[in-house]
């Protein structure tokens, strides 16, 4: 069973959220929420809490000169963790700053996050971040356990279209993110030089000698590297191409 989408689930009021149980339910929530039609998908995934300092600002001019702007031009859907932190707080900002219209659909395990009048007990307990259009909240206690839900709710919104998950740093969270991306066969953009887990996944797919699931990663067939550049170009145009494909 899922709640009918409603904006005071959230302490953000032009969200719209639902919360599900079951995978079978995502198609009819989604459209409860506004969420309908299909059209291209962006996943991000990567660096939250373990985002440095060192990469924060690189990566803003990335998210606000590259990746807001071409889910705009898409007018994709994205779809990330949801959550006030790293990659998913930099989502948001660009989509702010540079005025997008595109849905953002942040995907979080209902244990994990602060919501009004929530009895949450999880020491880790995040806020969401408020510039999401709309969330979906899933069933669970513990980081991670968003992870495959994040994969179905992009399948579900896409809908047929093109997708593509792009991962950025990121820490062990990542891994699984990537390896349910693979789980749904959805092509995994891993930008080189962001640090942690996309370097780690990138120097195992040069030949570097990785554990098992950071191997598999990087044997996935559907898997592009693109280095870190100042201009940003290569990682604009894979995604633009990821984007544009049947």
């Amino acid at each position: 069973m899922y709640k009918p989408g409603v904006s005071n689930i959230t302490n953000i009021p032009k969200a719209l959220a639902i919360q599900v149980e079951q995978v079978t339910e995502l198609p009819d929530a989604l459209q409860q929420i506004g969420l309908q039609g299909s059209r291209p998908t962006l996943v991000i995934v990567g660096g939250a809490s373990g985002l440095t300092q060192e990469y924060f600002t690189t990566l803003q001019r990335l998210f606000e000169e590259k990746i807001a702007p071409l889910a705009e031009k898409f007018q994709a859907y994205v779809v990330d963790g949801g959550t006030d932190a790293g990659v998913m707080q930099l989502m948001g900002k660009a989509r702010l700053n540079s005025g997008g219209t595109f849905p953002l659909i942040g995907v979080a395990a209902i244990g994990t996050v602060i919501l009004p009048e929530s009895e949450n007990t999880f020491a880790d307990a995040a806020p969401l971040e408020p510039n999401h259009t709309h969330f979906v909240f899933v069933p669970g206690n513990n980081w991670g356990d968003e992870s495959p839900w994040i994969a179905n709710v992009a399948t579900s919104l896409a809908d047929g279209a093109p997708s593509v998950t792009v991962l950025i740093n990121g820490g062990g969270i990542t891994l699984t993110d990537a390896s349910n991306t693979m789980r749904v066969n959805r092509p995994l953009i891993v930008v080189a030089g962001s640090g942690r887990t996309a370097d780690r996944i990138v120097a195992a797919l040069q030949g570097e000698v990785a554990d098992e699931q950071v191997t598999q990663i990087a044997q996935f067939e559907k898997l592009t590297a693109v280095k870190l550049e100042n201009d940003f170009h290569s990682i604009e145009k894979a995604i633009a191409q990821k984007l544009s494909s049947n």
